[in-house]
């Protein structure tokens, strides 16, 4: 179960004690009978809380910050009319973007897995809920409700630098140049990948997936799409047989069509998305 977006600086919730079992205090010096009537404080304090870079593919699920270095560092933002910006890094070490942690939801993006694709695709959608996409003219926009080409996206890693080019459906790159009285300005149609092209992708802790030690089959990321997922790619709810029949297509392929059938007859399709 999902929880819920936690900004550096809020308070831990607190967690409720066990409640002694029936004769805890029967005179039982040897502790074996005894529940525990609190989690200790290790387990309390876990090390889930915080964010942290982004290493692999896997890692592109839930809330993500995309961070990047301008002066001072940026992080992609989008406010409630669906503009597309770059906005002032505060929760931040110095320079460090390893270090950095949304401090408003503006900064703050939903990523999930595209299924039925050859090429690991993904789709991030902003704290209004409408999915971030770029025009044919490089312009990027949080304002669509359904994804379409133009709100796929391809997450490129950058060799030895930890950081990641994300590519538009049209081969354009997420760039950013920092214009005078404009700000920082971000744009979809950047040619070549260089150092205003690179992002440092961070994730929650806890939503980091941890690979299975082992090898084989034993050691991947088991590909699965659940139920939720599939609403959120359709954008309205789905009962049992529309899942079945998604899952399905995914499987057979053609899970596209069978999601733009399921798309129009909800009236959630757009004739213009491409």
């Amino acid at each position: 179960m999902p929880k819920a977006l936690r900004f550096k600086g809020d308070k831990k919730p607190k967690r409720r004690k066990r409640v002694a079992a029936e004769g805890a205090d029967s005179g039982d010096d040897t502790g074996m009978n005894k529940p525990s009537t609190a989690l200790s404080k290790k387990a309390y304090d876990s090390d889930d809380e915080g964010w942290i870079d982004s290493e692999a593919l896997e890692d592109f699920t839930g809330p993500l910050l995309f961070c990047i270095a301008t002066t001072p560092p940026s992080a992609l933002s989008s406010d409630a009319t669906g503009a597309v910006f770059g906005s002032a890094l505060s929760e931040i070490e110095g320079e460090n973007l390893s270090t950095a942690e949304p401090a408003q939801v503006q900064q703050v993006w939903v990523c999930a897995k595209i299924y039925g694709s050859t090429t690991p695709k993904y789709s991030l959608r902003a704290h209004t809920g409408k999915y971030l996409g770029c025009d044919a003219h490089g312009v990027l926009s949080a304002t669509r409700e359904a994804i379409s080409a133009e709100e796929e996206w391809v997450p490129i890693p950058q060799p030895g630098s930890g950081r990641w080019a994300w590519q538009t459906v049209r081969g354009g790159f997420i760039g950013v140049e920092e214009k005078e009285g404009k700000g920082t300005v971000v744009r979809g149609d950047r040619e070549d990948v260089g150092f205003r092209e690179t992002w440092t992708v961070r994730l929650q802790k806890r939503n980091k997936v941890k690979v299975k030690a082992g090898g084989g089959d034993a050691g991947k990321i088991k590909d699965r799409v659940t139920k939720k997922e599939l609403e959120e790619l359709v954008g309205v709810s789905l009962d049992d047989e529309q899942v079945k029949k998604l899952r399905k297509a995914r499987k057979e392929g053609g899970f596209h069509e069978a999601l733009l059938d399921i798309r129009v007859k909800h009236g959630k399709h757009d004739k213009f998305a491409y």
